[in-house]
């Protein structure tokens, strides 16, 4: 590798809007995110499907798999 072409990294703080903060490596001196592993949905199982306007009940009647006659 060459020298001098490389960024330096730091050691920083992570701090997040729910007020969580954490350490990790970065070029940047300090970095502020909204969401990280505490507080997202898809981490803490708080997801949700927001049906709007009834488009997965249209979808299931579009594809709806007949079933077989006996």
């Amino acid at each position: 590798m060459r020298k001098e072409i490389h960024p330096e990294y730091h050691l920083v703080n992570v701090h997040c809007s729910c007020g969580n903060t954490f350490q990790t490596k970065s070029t940047v001196k300090e970095l502020r995110v909204e969401i990280c592993n505490v507080c997202h949905p898809f981490y803490t199982g708080k997801q949700k499907l927001i049906d709007t306007a009834g488009r997965v009940e249209k979808y299931r009647r579009k594809y709806k798999v007949a079933t077989p006659a006996e």
